[in-house]
């Protein structure tokens, strides 16, 4: 893949407006493909449809709009693409790979508690591997979810552009994660490594906070056959209070106003030093560019 044209995406969900945390992923991502001469697509993740906003789509639009961030393809909703995620879950399945799950979060949460793991604070308890086919399956009770089999305990091992060498051994450290939740909506994981491949991209510019997903992406795409993108996590714009800036917390609407005066904040949040006064929104982006070229390089 990494010979094949460079290919970058923001993929916001629709589930409130662009703040200075997701405007940051999606300026970083834009500056990524331009630096690169390459093509920038826009996908809505409005897999979750019980959280998505109506109209929030076309606001989200709007706003990069204001700031001049095109993208160089069609817009793609992720809730039009269900039927690639059935052929991925079937795949799964018939490679033995994909399995039903009866498991309520308490049952976890007690299996857990049983193994000696104790809930940390936005993480999720390692799946115990209670429905797995080799332990008998869910019993008798009702399956709903669908999880992957993530095998037996392996480090797995990857380069991040920004922070070097990342490590994590799935199996233990998360468990056999969910690939269809148990209310029918698709999870977030398996619909992001299907969308990747079906779009080519290449190199997946996104917050930090989404680190730690990238193992179970990974393995999700070697089961799958496909390739795997470079990835470059960016640093986080955080709150007043030091947590990270989201919805979940009540990030206010990025103002833009003055998209000029926005984009320069977003780039301070980068790590991009630059003197924004009387430029255009175009002639600052074109520096942003530049200036992003020697922050962060190019892919290798």
């Amino acid at each position: 893949m990494h010979n094949a044209v460079y290919t970058g995406r923001f993929a916001p969900s629709p589930t409130g407006p662009l703040h200075a945390g997701s405007l940051a992923t999606a300026l970083a991502s834009w500056l990524d493909a331009r630096a690169h001469g390459g093509r920038w697509l826009l996908r809505i993740e409005d897999v979750d449809t019980q959280r998505c906003i109506p109209g929030m789509d076309r606001h989200i639009l709007w706003q990069l709009a204001q700031c001049r961030l095109l993208p160089d393809a069609p817009v793609t909703w992720q809730t039009r693409r269900t039927r690639r995620y059935e052929e991925a879950l079937a795949q799964l399945v018939c490679q033995q790979r994909a399995y039903p799950c009866a498991c309520s979060r308490r049952d976890i949460a007690r299996a857990a508690a049983a193994r000696g793991h104790a809930p940390r604070r936005g993480q999720p308890l390692p799946y115990p591997g209670t429905c797995r086919p080799e332990h008998g399956g869910p019993a008798g009770r009702k399956a709903c979810a669908w999880r992957l089999h993530t095998g037996q305990p392996q480090l797995l091992r990857w380069q991040d552009r920004r922070l070097g060498w990342q490590q994590q051994d799935v199996a233990t450290q998360v468990g056999d994660f969910v690939l269809r939740r148990a209310d029918g909506l698709w999870a977030y994981q398996l619909a992001v490594v299907v969308d990747d491949s079906a779009q080519r991209v290449t190199d997946i510019v996104r917050g930090a906070d989404l680190a730690d997903n990238t193992a179970r992406q990974i393995l999700l795409q070697r089961a799958l056959g496909l390739p795997t993108p470079r990835y470059l996590h960016t640093p986080l714009v955080r709150a007043v209070n030091g947590e990270k800036l989201s919805k979940q917390n009540g990030a206010t609407e990025v103002d833009l106003g003055d998209p000029v005066q926005a984009l320069a904040r977003t780039a301070h949040h980068l790590g991009l030093r630059i003197e924004a006064r009387g430029r255009t929104v175009p002639e600052l982006l074109q520096q942003l560019t530049a200036c992003w070229k020697c922050t962060y390089g190019t892919a290798a």
